[in-house]
């Protein structure tokens, strides 16, 4: 489901430079969806059909093929960023064609040694043929054309203007400085002894027993490791399957107490025991970071990255406008 906020978004399924080509076309069955080659979008004199249209939304969902479909509650929005992305692909290679921008033959050539690489047999590849390209090796030629058409152009309208040096990611950290800033955090392992609810005391009195134990056992280990596989032996919570690993976890997200003793501890010491109800837990600090704000050097890559994904939509969005603008589009 997190795909789908994307889907409204031109820029979410646009091709790129590294985009392959015909990646949106790549061998497959025949569909589950009927297709019917009917008409669903004008963009100026080219008319886009169902099977443009159902090409994207594999593009968009490929479990679609294994599924026997689409999700009912994701098929309209898998439809409509079709719908978008298709429109939006035509109006580039309209634009590219406007241009004359020029693809060598040569590209040409590699790009559909490498589609037909995709097949497993000549069979499968002929089967594709008569399935979406007519039967004709010279359509599949000309959409691969096409395809690198359009990546040409978004080489020159947004991944050439995308890029973002390191001198603009350090000034952005610059003047951002509280998007950087962070609180006090722990890394920790657990262990805990849950009794069920309402036991009685003779039980009660059974887990603490059990929890002391486990702390003799815990304080006896001497790494990670061995705290972690006493952690997925005798641990009653959820991260007991997991080492009792519960990563790095921010201060106020923690009990106080259990904060109060991790910040007097040494990475690799265990706590003594802390009971929180009926429930008794122990843990092992990993590592302890102070509030503060993260150096430059630890987020510039990631930060860089960001940055130039972010200007990527941005460049893609105004693109879409402005081929939009003067363009006769119609939804049928």
């Amino acid at each position: 489901m997190a795909l789908c906020p994307a889907l409204a978004q031109v820029a979410s399924h646009a091709p790129t430079a590294s985009k392959a080509p015909l990646s949106a076309e790549a061998p497959a069955p025949a569909p589950a969806v009927p297709v019917t080659d009917k008409p669903v979008a004008r963009v100026n004199d080219a008319v886009l059909t169902d099977r443009d249209l159902l090409r994207e939304m594999y593009a968009i969902f490929p479990y679609a093929r294994q599924h026997n479909g689409f999700p009912k509650e994701m098929e309209a929005q898998i439809r409509q960023g079709a719908l978008e992305m298709i429109i939006f692909e035509e109006l580039a290679y309209q634009e590219a064609i406007r241009r004359k921008l020029a693809i060598p033959l040569a590209r040409i050539n590699r790009a559909e040694a490498d589609f037909r690489k995709q097949f497993s047999s000549g069979k499968q590849y002929q089967e594709y043929l008569k399935f979406e390209c007519k039967g004709s090796p010279r359509v599949l030629r000309e959409r691969i054309r096409r395809s690198l058409l359009i990546e040409a152009l978004l080489k020159v309208e947004v991944q050439d203007k995308a890029a973002v040096s390191m001198a603009e990611t350090e000034a952005f950290y610059d003047k951002n400085p509280k998007k950087f800033e962070h609180g006090e955090s722990f890394a920790i392992q657990t262990i805990s002894i849950i009794p069920p609810q309402n036991a009685s005391a003779e039980v009660q009195k059974e887990a603490r027993k059990r929890a002391e134990e486990a702390l003799r056992q815990a304080k006896a280990t001497k790494n990670y490791r061995e705290f972690g596989l006493l952690a997925e032996k005798i641990s009653d919570d959820d991260w007991h399957v997991n080492m009792g690993d519960r990563k790095v976890v921010d201060a106020a997200m923690l009990p106080p107490p259990l904060v109060q003793v991790a910040r007097a501890m040494k990475p690799g010491d265990v706590s003594d025991l802390l009971q929180f109800g009926t429930n008794y837990t122990l843990f092992r600090l990993n590592a302890r970071t102070p509030a503060g704000k993260t150096e430059f050097e630890a987020v510039k890559t990631r930060l860089r990255s960001d940055l130039q994904k972010a200007k990527s939509e941005q460049l893609r969005a105004a693109l879409n406008q402005r081929l939009r603008k003067n363009a006769k589009v119609k939804v049928l």
